[in-house]
Parts: structure tokens; sequence; C-alpha cells
């Protein structure tokens, strides 16, 4: 059963009741990343997508508000047995909160600036679905209402699914019946392995045949990601004590106008926590009617729409990280963020990031440049991990806190390992690999390799910085 943020859906209706709308899946996983934060990786081979969905907003009978109702869906599942059923009608009872987060007063418009933005949600079992979204002012005469296009997958590749997205748009202007075969056409696609490509066969009216190439990155850790809003938004020492924050698993919030850069912001930051996962309550746009998740006592990873920057102030809130993505700024914070982190790899970590970025570099090259960083800090500090890890005959694992603790010389190093093994971001980390009788051979591993190889070849007789 899925569940909205750790509660299962069959909440909906009392959610409902109040204000309705709102807003990423999953696939086969990286061996070290089995419970990423929301968007595992895959060796390809996978369906694209689960389900096509159009949302539109339909007046209520009482009063003037608009309700975000289900106009269509893609495929129509026949034949389901009754729990399979129910599955399904809880999933598409939830994602229209998630097309329209913003409350249910809307008018007709004539000019609205579309928006790509995303959502997720978690399955009890830790799973999780993405809902891909376009939100736009359809073609037509006189004012009227915007509507969602929303493609739910179990993948996180955001760059290949925006692609998609324009092209389910682009068909739309001319006719619904024109999306079925390009649909049909992907859902029969293999997912591709990374770094390679799918190229779809479709027809459009009046322009022919057109083949449409949907290319994978090659490095597929930082396929769901886009870090161009965050650099646009934050300094790069803002977003090193946002991470500080988030590697403690303390409560972070963002305020932004856009759905975008909510979506596109709150990505990146738990992002930056590879290889680790956050496991917590993680919304990329809280909807209206769930903002009470503010006043969570629990680690959260929030963003919230600018116009309920007063409802979200006057929250009790306690020791969270109030983020203005609008103006830059930090509006609450706990104090220490500047101190969380040793103080030698803060200073590598932004000595890398200002190694200037410009306008010619690809979004691939500016994801490696700014992801480059925080993964070499977790090599620094937990990058031993696995030699620490005894093991059975059996081949079962038992991770050695207190040795792996006290093989780091550094002292700076070693009190912030002692609070970060305590957090729910490494235990799941170790778990998995106390299970693997290998160290996985990813990214981070190969990070991991690189750094002891340059440690061999560094002068003896060097004094460790302390």
């Amino acid at each position: 059963m899925l569940r909205l943020f750790g509660k299962r859906l069959s909440w909906l209706p009392r959610l409902r009741a109040g204000s309705v709308q709102g807003q990423p899946g999953e696939a086969a996983k990286e061996p070290e990343r089995a419970s990423e934060h929301c968007l595992p990786g895959l060796s390809g081979g996978q369906h694209f997508f689960e389900y096509l969905l159009v949302v539109s907003l339909k007046k209520q009978r009482s009063g003037e508000s608009y309700e975000p109702t289900i106009t269509y869906q893609f495929p129509k599942r026949e034949n389901l047995l009754r729990g399979q059923q129910e599955e399904e009608e809880r999933l598409l009872s939830a994602i229209p909160l998630f097309c329209f987060p913003d409350g249910n007063e809307w008018a007709p418009l004539t000019e609205y600036p579309r928006e790509t933005f995303s959502f997720v949600l978690t399955n009890v079992d830790g799973s999780r679905k993405i809902g891909y979204c376009r939100r736009l002012l359809p073609a037509g005469p006189g004012p009227r209402l915007p509507k969602v296009y929303c493609i739910i997958s179990c993948i996180g590749c955001f760059g290949l699914f925006s692609k998609i997205l324009d092209e389910v748009e682009k068909r739309h202007q001319i006719s619904m019946a024109v999306i079925y075969p390009f649909m049909q056409g992907l859902r029969e696609a293999a997912f591709p392995a990374p770094g390679k490509t799918v190229t779809l066969k479709s027809f459009i009216p009046d322009s022919g045949t057109e083949f449409i190439s949907l290319t994978r990155p090659l490095d597929s850790h930082l396929e769901h990601v886009d870090f161009s809003s965050l650099l646009e938004c934050l300094s790069f020492e803002q977003i090193l004590q946002i991470f500080a924050s988030a590697v403690l698993e303390r409560r972070i919030i963002f305020l932004a106008e856009g759905l975008s850069t909510l979506s596109q912001c709150i990505h990146a930051a738990a992002a930056l926590l590879y290889p680790f996962s956050w496991a917590h309550t993680y919304i990329p746009v809280v909807p209206e009617s769930l903002l009470a998740t503010v006043c969570c006592p629990t680690p959260f990873m929030v963003g919230v729409q600018m116009r309920f920057q007063q409802e979200v102030m006057e929250s009790p809130m306690e020791e969270v990280l109030l983020v203005n993505l609008c103006e830059g700024t930090f509006l609450k914070s706990v104090g220490d963020e500047k101190d969380i982190l040793p103080p030698k790899l803060q200073d590598d970590i932004l000595s890398s990031l200002s190694q200037g970025i410009d306008g010619s570099h690809t979004s691939e090259k500016i994801n490696e440049h700014v992801s480059g960083p925080f993964v070499q800090f977790f090599v620094k500090t937990v990058g031993h991990y696995a030699s620490h890890i005894k093991r059975e005959s059996s081949g079962q694992g038992h991770f050695q806190e207190r040795a792996f603790c006290k093989a780091l010389t550094s002292k700076a190093k070693r009190r912030f390992v002692k609070k970060f093994v305590k957090t729910q971001l490494f235990s799941l980390f170790i778990q998995e690999a106390e299970k693997s009788k290998n160290p996985p051979a990813g990214y981070f591993q190969r990070k991991i390799l690189e750094y002891e190889e340059q440690k061999k070849q560094k002068n003896p007789r060097e004094r460790t910085v302390k």
C-alpha cells in the first residue's frame, strides 16, 4: 500500500476534505545505492513508465473553487485482481493532490508560464514512484485553466523524462489521439543502460514520421538531478551549510515561488548526500493541505511555495533550516551549521566548487563539478568502511564501529564521524554493505580506490593534517 510521506494513502479522503492539490519512482538498483533517497539507478531493460495522466481542474458543485481530477489515463488497466485494483485506485487518487499543490483557488487565465516539476510517492516497503509533471495552459482562445501532464514511473532520470514530456505536449496540441501511439511505443521500448540510446519512430499528422532519440547519461548516479537551479539561488557557502544539516538529518524547508525551482533544488540537495540516501520525509512541493508537515518533530526535507511563507513562519518548529530560494537567504537556522563539518574538509569543498563553472558547460559537466567535492568528502571520512566489516564464514558481515572511528587520525574527522555513524543515512548504507560480500563496483567505490592510490603515492613522511 502506498503512503503519503509516511502516512498511508487511506488518509487521502480526510486530506482532501481541506484543500486539494500537487507533486517523483524507481527501478533496478545499483548495488551501492539500494535505498537511494528517491531515485535508484537502473542497469537498463526496465519499462519507461507505468502511467501517463492528464490532470485537469474541475469546478466543484458547491462554491467557486476547483478540484484537480484525472481526465485522461494511459494505459487503462483491465482484468486486475481485487488487491491490484485497490492499489491502483489508491495511487491514482493521490496523484491530483500533487499535480496542483498550491490550493484550489483558481480562475481561468489567458497567460501562464509552463512549469516542469516532480513529486515522490513512497510505498510502505520503501520503494518509491516518481511523478514527472508538466503544468501549462492548453492551446485555445480566451481564458482557460491550466492542466498537468503527469508520467508515473519507477525510474529516476529527470532530463530524459523532461524530453518525453516535450513530445507529449507537442502531440497534445494536435490531438489526444496522437499521444497514444507515441506512448505505446515508449511503453514497449526497454529503458536504456547508462550511456545508451533508444530511438522511437512516431508518426505526426502533417509532419510525417519522426525519429526520437532518448539518451541516458553515462554516469547514472547523477541522472536524476540538475544542480543549475541550486547554484542560481544560493552561494557555495550556503549549499555547504544545507549539506551539513542534511548529513545530520535535520529538518530543512525550501521556499520558492515556482514549482520547478522547488522541485529541482530539493532533488539537488538530496543528491549531495550520495552515496547515502535520505530516508525520512521528503516532499519536493508540499500541497497546501499538508503544510502541517513542517511541524513534525522528525527529520524532513520539504519544499513550500512562497505564497505559504507566513503560515510556515508562524508554525511551531524546532531546530529547522528555512531556506528562501528567491532571496538566497536563511530565514531560520540552528546556528551551528558552519561548525558541523571538519574545517579542512569544508575548505576543500569550497575550493573545488569555486574553480569555475560558466555557461559553456553542459548540465552533466555542472552536475559532476558540484557533486564531486561532496563525494570526496565522504571518501575521506568514511571511505575506509569496507575494511571494518568482519565477516562470518556464511558471508554475513558485522560492522566494527569503534575500530572504524579510531582509524581516523584527524580529530576533527573523528568527531564528525562519531555523530554521522548514528544517523539513519549511515545505518542503511552499512546494512547493505554487511549483506554484500564484496564492495559494490560503483562510482563511490571507484573514487575510494582512486583516493587510496593517491595516498600510496604521497611521501610517506608527509604529516596527516589534523
